[in-house]
């Protein structure tokens, strides 16, 4: 499917995401990098200097921390209520994510930018999570103050 027809299948109303990006204040991140070069990473970053709770998940025994946070190495391991699970592993992982967000309590599951699956969208709003696919929450975040200025020159 073109790249422009996902964007449209999973355009959300901004005031849906706008609710849960206020709503929520614990965020796991399933898929937390180190790696200053790698996307998770930034957002993981921003998302944390700006407020949120961030619980970076990497199953990697040898990573014990990423700016200065703990991570764990599951989502079972972590024993505080999760709000919301940003999946920044591939799609294809998505079904068995949504199982574990249902089953620590999460009320948000998140894919990333490319992580999408209508099955585990559908598995994880049955069990009453809302959720958001093929999107990033630190580009929502800003887009509302985001406006294109066409009048300008090239």
């Amino acid at each position: 499917m073109p790249e422009a027809d996902i964007d449209r299948l999973y355009d959300y109303n901004p005031k849906y995401l706008a609710e849960i990006l206020s709503s929520v204040k614990t965020i796991a991140m399933v898929g937390a990098s180190g790696d200053k070069t790698k996307f998770s990473y930034g957002v993981l970053r921003q998302l944390n200097e700006i407020g949120y709770d961030i619980l970076p998940v990497n199953p990697n025994p040898n990573i014990s921390e990423i700016r200065g946070l703990k991570v764990y190495h599951s989502l079972e391991e972590i024993e505080k209520p999760i709000d919301m699970v940003d999946v920044f592993r591939p799609k294809e992982e998505l079904y068995s994510i949504a199982e574990k967000a249902i089953s620590v309590g999460a009320k948000v599951l998140w894919g990333q930018i490319g992580v999408y699956d209508d099955k585990a969208a559908e598995l994880a709003e049955n069990a009453g999570l809302q959720v958001v696919m093929n999107r990033c929450p630190k580009i929502e975040l800003f887009r509302p103050f985001w406006k294109p200025r066409l009048d300008l020159k090239i």
